[in-house]
């Protein structure tokens, strides 16, 4: 059955590689298990974001770090950053949760850019993979700091470009964003 629902991965792709391909030589691509992000190389000639199992958040998520990481770390595989997968303790979860803050405040703002609904992502599945109140309330209070101070300049033009795509002259309004 096709998926006629206008979230479909391809459309960010599409949007994303119009966008950016050739102002920042960076093309978003569907593939891998997990999502990384790899400079260019003598084997492919863009920095490509690729996302997981082609899900729509994904994109969007991994769209975010991109926004955050700034030249130098666009150019080293996976912006740099560390990851510790499933099953970190409760320290390291807090360590996880400060440094996803902006992440995940972007990708707030680029699902309601989109119309998509968005969840926080506490991405640790062995402490009931349930972000913190304090981490939905960090997130929530760096969205307002985005949208009434800015973003960085890829986020903006971002985000513009999905206004434009899914909900042309709707620009954003910070009352979208409630905390439940």
């Amino acid at each position: 059955m096709l998926d006629h629902s206008p979230h479909q991965a391809q459309t960010l792709i599409a949007l994303f590689n119009a966008t950016f391909s050739i102002s920042r030589h960076t093309q978003l691509v569907c593939g891998e298990k997990e999502p990384i992000y790899r400079p260019a190389d003598n084997q492919y000639p863009y920095h490509r974001i690729l996302f997981a199992h082609g899900f729509f958040a994904s994109a969007l998520h991994e769209i975010a770090h991109w926004c955050i990481a700034g030249k130098h770390r666009r150019q080293l595989e996976d912006f740099g950053y560390w990851y510790e997968p499933d099953g970190r303790s409760a320290e390291r979860q807090a360590e996880f949760e400060r440094v996803e803050v902006k992440p995940q405040a972007l990708e707030w703002i680029f699902s309601q850019a989109a119309n998509f609904p968005f969840h926080f992502s506490a991405d640790n599945l062995a402490l009931n993979n349930q972000p913190s109140n304090r981490f939905k309330s960090d997130v929530y209070e760096q969205v307002k700091t985005y949208l009434t101070h800015g973003m960085p300049n890829d986020a903006q033009i971002w985000t513009n470009q999905l206004i434009s795509h899914f909900r042309p002259n709707q620009p954003l309004n910070l009352t979208e964003f409630q905390l439940s």
